[in-house]
């Protein structure tokens, strides 16, 4: 597993607090960070996030509900959208990563106490600390 791979499910499952992975991500490059934020976009759409993840995921992040990514994950068609916070501006790059992790944690979430639980094979559902 890709330490990014790890981190981003250790944020979502509780492992680590949202603000250590933050300190995580803002040590990181421009580009690497770019890289991250578009592997969380993609978890997220494969647990099938929705909008109203989207707004548990603004209120838990932290992050200004008129922050751009804030008010951009709230909004259909949620796939174009996460698709824009990825193109933000640098400046904006932590606040995007608060807001699409924790909105990939709800999501994440409803996905392992539905579709997976009791029979989940999926590596980062089963992470070992």
């Amino acid at each position: 597993m890709k330490e990014s791979e790890r981190i981003i499910n250790e944020v979502a499952q509780g492992f680590i607090q949202l603000d250590e992975g933050v300190s995580w991500f803002s040590a990181l490059e421009p580009a690497q960070q770019k890289s991250v934020l578009r592997e969380v976009v993609s978890y997220s759409m494969q647990a099938h996030a929705t909008v109203e993840d989207g707004r548990e995921g603004v209120v838990r992040s932290g992050v200004k509900p008129t922050a751009n990514p804030a008010v951009m994950i709230v909004r259909e068609p949620l796939p174009d959208r996460m698709a824009k916070i990825i193109n933000l501006p640098h400046s904006e790059n932590v606040k995007a990563f608060r807001v699409l992790v924790a909105a990939f944690a709800v999501a994440d979430t409803r996905r392992r106490e539905t579709q997976c639980k009791g029979r989940c094979g999926h590596e980062w559902h089963n992470l070992i600390l």
